[in-house]
C-alpha cells in the first residue's frame, strides 16, 4: 500500500489551477453569453414582439431556469463526483454545458418554428444549469484538494476567477459584434457566432482535464473505503445546517452580481436610454476590476480566514445597497461608471472566498454535493428573479427599492456568516487530506 501510494502521479499545481481556471471561464463564458442575449437578442428572436417589456420578462423567465437546473445538477454531478471522483465528473459537466450552448446557436428563431423556439431555448437553458451545476463545485474541489493548508484561499480563487473571464469574453464578443455588424446582420446570425465558437472553447477544457489524476484527499477516501452510497442523502441527514447557512451565506454574492449585469442592462437600455454599446462597454470596464479584486480577496482570506473576509465585505454591501438610487439611478454616466465599479469590486471580494469558504464546511466523502447544493441554492434564492424582481420594484416603486433589496440579502447573508461556526476542517486535517 505505501509502495502503491509513493508510486501514484501527482497533480503539479501549474496544471491543477489551470484546469480549474479554464473549465469555470468556459462555463461563465457560455452562462454569460446567455445572460447578454437574454436581453439584447432574445425579446425580439424568440418571443411574440407585440409587447416589447413582456418579451423581455419572458427572455429573464428563461434565464431564470438555469438558475433551478443547477441544484440537479448538483446533486446529479456531487453524486457522481463523490463516489467516482472529482475528474471524471467535471469532464461531464464541462461536456453538458457545452453541448447546451452551441445548440443555442443553432436554433431556429420565433418567425421560424412559432412557440417551439422559446420552449428549445428553455430546454438548452436548464442544460446549461445542469451542467454549471456540477462544473462548480468540482472545479473548486480540484483546487481546494490539491492545495497546501495555508493556501486553500489562494487556490480556491482561480476557478472563481473564471467568472470575471468568462464575463469579460462574453461581453467583450457582443461588443466586438455590435462595433463591426449592422443590427440586420446582429440579429440576422452575428448573435450565433458566441455560442458557436463555445465548441472550440470546451474542447481545450477537456484536453487539460484528462491529463489531471484524482484529488489527494478524494484519493483517501477511495483508499479508506469511506464512499457514502448515496452523498446527497448523507448532506440532507448529517449536515443540514452547514447546507442552510451555506446556501443562505452566499445569497448576497448572487444578487449583487446578477443586479451588476442584468439589471443594469435592461433599465441602462430602456428607462435611462443609452445604448447597448454603451452599456456593454461600461460593463467591460467594471468587470475588470471584479477580477482585480479575487486575488485581493483570497490573499485577505488566507490571513484572516474566508468567514471573517466575506463578514467585512457583506456589511460593505448593505452600505453600497443605500447608493442605488443617487449613482446609478442618476442617469449620469461618470455616476454610472462609479456604481458600477464599487459594485463590480465587492463582488470580487465576496467571490473570492465564498468556494474556499462552502468547502470547508463539508467532510471529503460528501464535499462534493455539499458545497455544490450550498452554492447553487442560493442561485436560486438570490440570482434566478434578481434581475426580475429588480425591474418589477424599480417599475413600480423606483430605483431606490432595488436597492433595498441589495442591502437586505446582504443583511440575510450576513446572519447566517455570523451563525456559521468556523470551518470545521482544522490544519490538521487539511494536512492529512493533503498529503
Amino acid at each position: 500500500m505505501t509502495a502503491a501510494v509513493a508510486a501514484r502521479p501527482v497533480n503539479r499545481p501549474a496544471t491543477v489551477l489551470f484546469a480549474s481556471l479554464a473549465g469555470t471561464t468556459i462555463e461563465f463564458f457560455d452562462f454569460y453569453t446567455y445572460a447578454n442575449a437574454a436581453v439584447l437578442v432574445f425579446p425580439k428572436l424568440f418571443f411574440p414582439a407585440a409587447d416589447p417589456t413582456a418579451a423581455s420578462m419572458q427572455s429573464l423567465v428563461t434565464f431564470a431556469i438555469a438558475f433551478l437546473a443547477r441544484p440537479f445538477g448538483s446533486a446529479i454531478f456531487g453524486h457522481f463526483g463523490d463516489r467516482i471522483g472529482r475528474k471524471a465528473t467535471l469532464v461531464a459537466a464541462l461536456l453538458t454545458m457545452g453541448i447546451s450552448t452551441v445548440v443555442i446557436g443553432l436554433l431556429p428563431t420565433y418567425a421560424d418554428i412559432g412557440m417551439a423556439a422559446p420552449l428549445l431555448l428553455a430546454l438548452c437553458r436548464f442544460g446549461q444549469g445542469l451542467g454549471l451545476g456540477g462544473e462548480w463545485g468540482g472545479a473548486v474541489l480540484l483546487a481546494t484538494e490539491n492545495a497546501p493548508p495555508s493556501r486553500r484561499a489562494w487556490y480556491g480563487m482561480f476557478p472563481q476567477l473564471g467568472a470575471p473571464i468568462g464575463f469579460f469574453l462574453s461581453s467583450g464578443v457582443f461588443l466586438l459584434l455590435s462595433a463591426t455588424l449592422t443590427d440586420a446582420e446582429f440579429f440576422a446570425w452575428g448573435w450565433r457566432v458566441p455560442f458557436l465558437a463555445s465548441a472550440l472553447l470546451v474542447l481545450v477544457g477537456l484536453y487539460v482535464r484528462l491529463t489531471l489524476t484524482e484529488t489527494p484527499a478524494f484519493q483517501a477516501v477511495l483508499d479508506k473505503k469511506e464512499l457514502e452510497r448515496v452523498p446527497a442523502l448523507a448532506v440532507l441527514r448529517d449536515h443540514r445546517r452547514a447546507l442552510v447557512l451555506g446556501t443562505f451565506l452566499a445569497v448576497a454574492t448572487f444578487v449583487l452580481f446578477y443586479l451588476m449585469t442584468v439589471f443594469t442592462m435592461v433599465w441602462g437600455t430602456g428607462p435611462l436610454h443609452f445604448s447597448r454599446k454603451q452599456l456593454l462597454l461600461l460593463q467591460l470596464v467594471s468587470v475588470v476590476f471584479f477580477g482585480l479584486t479575487i486575488p485581493l480577496s483570497a490573499v485577505i482570506a488566507d490571513r484572516r480566514g474566508a468567514r471573517a473576509a466575506m463578514i467585512l465585505v457583506s456589511v460593505l454591501i448593505i452600505v453600497f445597497g443605500l447608493f442605488m438610487k443617487p449613482l446609478f439611478g442618476s442617469g449620469h454616466m461618470a455616476l454610472m461608471t462609479v456604481f458600477m465599479v464599487l459594485g463590480l469590486s465587492l463582488t470580487g471580494l465576496t467571490y473570492g472566498p465564498l468556494g474556499t469558504l462552502l468547502s470547508e464546511l463539508f467532510p471529503a466523502e460528501v464535499r462534493y454535493t455539499g458545497s455544490s447544493l450550498s452554492f447553487n441554492l442560493a442561485g436560486i434564492i438570490g440570482a434566478s428573479l434578481a434581475p426580475y424582481v429588480a425591474l418589477w420594484l424599480a417599475k413600480n416603486y423606483g430605483v431606490q427599492y432595488v436597492g433595498y433589496y441589495l442591502s437586505s440579502s446582504a443583511l440575510l447573508s450576513l446572519v447566517a456568516l455570523l451563525l456559521t461556526a468556523r470551518p470545521r476542517i482544522g490544519a490538521a486535517t487539511l494536512s492529512r487530506e493533503h498529503a
